[in-house]
């Protein structure tokens, strides 16, 4: 999908209306502040239910106002939308006019993939950043996933209850015993698609890092050491785990470390480097969404110009021109986006002012 209109009202700073959008590249310029960052969260929010920015919601809506909506009209006019009543704390999702109950609902309809000065928390803000990452392919790529996960949260609370009330015999060895069980299919799942999604980023790392990319590895740790069965790293464990009140191994400790020379990338590459790795890393995880078909992803890139030069940004420019999805970027500088800019004018261009955004024609 591509959003076609996207209507705000008093999110963050950015003026109450109606944005018309290209459906394959759009560019907003316009200094710090200015709203063109917000402009990216609240179509993130719209695909996720929660901002990439704070984890405090009320801090979205518009001064002294007590609610918010983000609503869109895509190329095949269905339209999505969310709103938050920070009064009523209300949350209210509609699809082409039917109201739901679950994000997961809205998820399913629009695919959001983004790019921020947040995203190198890949490298530095530990395994949980890159459990995130990897789940929210696996629901758009696996569509099965979702649902395993659940069983398996469910599974993992019942365990973890067990090991702080110090249960023991038959009711701690049936929760284990469902829990290796489930991790097994989890961790089942996540191998494939590490797999996978390695085999694509070779391919977008040839485009962005072309010297370095073949010397780059993706490391899968499944949450538990792969020379033993999970039920015999418990059994080992398990006097640990009473001490600590909860499961110590599973597939709830994932990881996926990205080294270089067996380096730590980020030790390794420089802040460039490591933002076109992320760029790679991203693209190929909205190729694999994309060729499943059923939902169209979005990338959204913000600043653009940050840490990345000329040369690079013009690497990004060929390596998004492959893509066949809708792309919002934002940058402080218009002439940072000139080698990004399409010869054939396919795209459309908006300056970003107080929140307000006006159409630049070229």
């Amino acid at each position: 999908m591509s959003i076609a209109k996207l209507v705000l009202v008093n999110f963050r700073n950015l003026e109450q209306g109606t944005t018309n959008l290209h459906p394959k590249i759009n560019f907003f310029v316009g200094d710090n502040g200015s709203g063109k960052s917000s402009l990216l969260e609240a179509i993130f929010y719209l695909g996720h239910g929660k901002s990439f920015r704070t984890t405090k919601a009320d801090s979205l809506v518009c001064h002294h106002q007590s609610s918010f909506v983000i609503s869109i009209k895509d190329d095949k006019e269905n339209q999505l939308g969310i709103s938050r009543d920070f009064v009523t704390n209300e949350v209210s999702i509609k699809i082409n006019g039917q109201r739901h109950n679950r994000l997961s609902e809205l998820a399913k309809s629009i695919a959001v993939q983004i790019v921020t000065p947040e995203s190198f928390k890949l490298f530095f803000g530990g395994p949980k950043e890159r459990r995130r990452f990897v789940d929210l392919g696996l629901f758009h790529v696996e569509h099965e996933f979702s649902e395993q996960w659940k069983i398996f949260s469910r599974i993992l609370k019942q365990r973890n209850a067990c090991l702080r009330s110090q249960s023991k015999g038959d009711n701690l060895n049936y929760w284990t015993q469902a829990f290796c069980q489930q991790a097994t299919v989890i961790a089942e799942f996540r191998k494939k698609y590490i797999e996978t999604l390695t085999q694509e980023l070779d391919i977008w790392l040839k485009e962005l890092l072309p010297n370095i990319e073949d010397n780059i590895q993706v490391q899968y740790q499944q949450g538990w050491t792969q020379k033993k069965d999970l039920v015999d790293v418990l059994s080992d464990n398990l006097a640990r785990e009473y001490k600590m009140g909860f499961s110590l191994y599973g597939p709830q400790k994932f990881d996926i470390k990205f080294l270089i020379e067996g380096i730590p990338l980020e030790n390794k590459l420089s802040r460039g480097q490591q933002k076109l790795f992320l760029l790679a890393l991203t693209l190929a995880q909205t190729k694999l969404i994309e060729k499943v078909k059923q939902v169209k992803p979005i990338l959204l890139i913000d600043d653009i110009g940050a840490e990345l030069d000329i040369n690079s940004r013009r690497l990004l420019a060929n390596a998004i021109n492959r893509l066949d999805c809708q792309v919002m970027i934002t940058a402080i500088e218009k002439s940072v986006l000139d080698v990004l800019v399409p010869t054939d004018n396919n795209f459309n261009m908006f300056h970003v002012e107080h929140g307000k955004l006006s159409a630049i024609s070229e």
